[in-house]
């Protein structure tokens, strides 16, 4: 896969578990369920910016 896929498709992905960790946290409060839905989240948004500028930089040695 391409790496600029990638990284929007886990970005999109950290939005989705974001999402539904504020939503468990409006239902149930903090707990355990709601912590894990947010280190999902960030591990997939930091992935996913990893990913992103992975691919400019790639694209900007191949143009050098």
């Amino acid at each position: 896969m391409r790496p600029l896929f990638s990284g929007i498709v886990n970005c999109l992905l950290g939005a989705l578990f974001t999402y539904f960790a504020i939503q468990q946290v409006q239902v149930g409060g903090w707990g355990f369920f709601s912590y894990l839905l947010l280190l999902i989240a960030t591990l997939d948004l930091g992935s996913g910016i990893r990913l992103i500028f992975l691919h400019f930089k790639l694209k900007n040695s191949v143009k050098k």
